[in-house]
């Protein structure tokens, strides 16, 4: 009697298969695809000791900025927020979190010369690398996390975001989440 051996070619193919879907996984994560996700949960204290919790924005937008209160394009940053801010009013939440080496001192500091009036709190890394999910990055990062909690979009400072961090980009995207329900364009 001859023995049943398995077809090859069909173990073969399978094997193909489970490492070509691993292989698109793991591109998408390190590409950054972050449209669609789940916005990371987080409880930070700003400069006054108030707590700043990402639940308690639910059903409005919120735009989460990474900064450092010594990068000049966070600065210049600052003065695109305050014009949402006063667009929006409450009905959009704006959050910035700086990371070391900054910290309390340097927040109050920046907050008072840039008035600001929106939140700045001190994170140490952790609420950064949930988002950014690597332990280096450039600033600023920002997000736009819709009213249910899910990333709407991502942008980092780089040459083809220059309208969100210096124009009315920002403004458009929110427009855009708001008004129509429109998705953001693809990448």
């Amino acid at each position: 009697m001859k023995p049943v051996w398995p077809k090859w070619s069909a173990v073969v193919r399978w094997i193909e298969m489970r490492t070509l879907f691993a292989g698109m996984l793991c591109v998408m994560v390190l590409s950054g695809a972050d449209q669609g996700r789940r916005a990371p949960g987080f409880a930070l204290l700003d400069a006054k000791m108030k707590l700043h919790d990402l639940y308690d924005y639910r059903g409005k937008p919120v735009i989460i900025e990474f900064m450092l209160t010594s990068c000049p394009h966070c600065m210049a940053f600052t003065s695109v927020l305050e014009k949402v801010q006063k667009k929006y009013g409450d009905k959009v939440a704006i959050l910035s979190i700086a990371n070391p080496p900054d910290n309390f001192n340097s927040i109050t500091r920046f907050v008072d010369t840039n008035k600001i009036t929106y939140p700045v709190m001190l994170d140490i890394g952790q609420v950064a690398y949930s988002y950014m999910l690597k332990a280096s990055f450039s600033q600023p990062q920002l997000f736009i996390v819709d009213g249910n909690g899910i990333i709407y979009n991502h942008f980092e400072y780089v040459p083809a975001n220059h309208d969100i961090f210096e124009g009315n980009g920002l403004m458009n995207e929110l427009d855009r989440l708001m008004g129509m329900g429109i998705p953001p364009p693809k990448k």
